[in-house]
């Protein structure tokens, strides 16, 4: 049975459209493919994270801090989706991603958040497939692919449909800021690269193309080769 972690970003979780349905279709979904592979999943603060964020900076808050609160609300998601997912999911949240791999097993969808300052949604994700031995990590963002700049700014953005993690490592920045987002991160890039696990990029919101990708089937965003 394959094993694959999926980070859901906080944006795609809870944008305020429909969030609960939304919610619900993934939590029916992810219970389905767990009869397939053996799924994990790290969800992200969203605005949430970034209001919290945002006003405790105004406040004179320290990006220690700030973060603190991130993770705080990235724990509050990872709980509403394991309302949604009921008996096959835990009823505590692990704090760290190697709770979060023991925890894992064949028909349970393990849910978690943030663990420390520094650590963003997608480095989580790469640090418990690495403890798991996954095969793939699934990126669920708010873009469909896998773009040379963002797609929402600059128009003539290059899509990629493939992709090595070389060429990814390209793409993505270094700095780390609270409630900032990018492509993927680069320590869950670099954990991908020296683990050998594919990389699989889509928009979150696109219930089938999600459950594709967790299959590791064709899909109509990125496929990042670690190989």
């Amino acid at each position: 049975m394959d094993k694959v972690v999926v980070s859901v970003g906080g944006s795609v979780l809870i944008p305020g459209n429909d969030d609960a349905k939304y919610i619900g279709a993934l939590a029916n979904m992810l219970k389905e493919v767990s009869d397939t592979v053996q799924v994990a999943v790290v969800v992200g603060g969203g605005k949430m994270s970034r209001y919290y964020s945002e006003t405790a900076k105004e406040l004179g808050g320290t990006l220690y801090q700030l973060d603190e609160l991130g993770i705080g609300i990235t724990r509050v998601n990872a709980k509403l989706l394991t309302v949604a997912l009921g008996d096959i999911s835990n009823s505590e949240i692990p704090l760290k991603a190697e709770e979060c791999a023991r925890m894992s097993a064949p028909g349970k969808v393990v849910v978690m958040g943030g663990t420390e300052p520094g650590h963003t949604t997608d480095a989580v994700a790469a640090m418990i497939a690495k403890e798991l031995k996954a095969d793939r990590i699934v990126n669920a963002s708010n873009v469909d692919a896998v773009y040379s700049d963002d797609p929402r700014k600059n128009p003539d953005a290059k899509r990629f449909s493939k992709m090595t993690i070389a060429e990814l490592k390209e793409v993505v920045y270094d700095d780390h800021d609270a409630g900032k987002s990018c492509v993927f991160d680069p320590l869950g890039v670099r954990i991908a690269m020296e683990e050998n696990i594919d990389l699989f990029m889509v928009n979150g919101r696109d219930i089938e193309e999600l459950r594709n990708a967790i299959l590791g089937n064709e899909i109509k965003g990125t496929f990042v080769d670690s190989h």
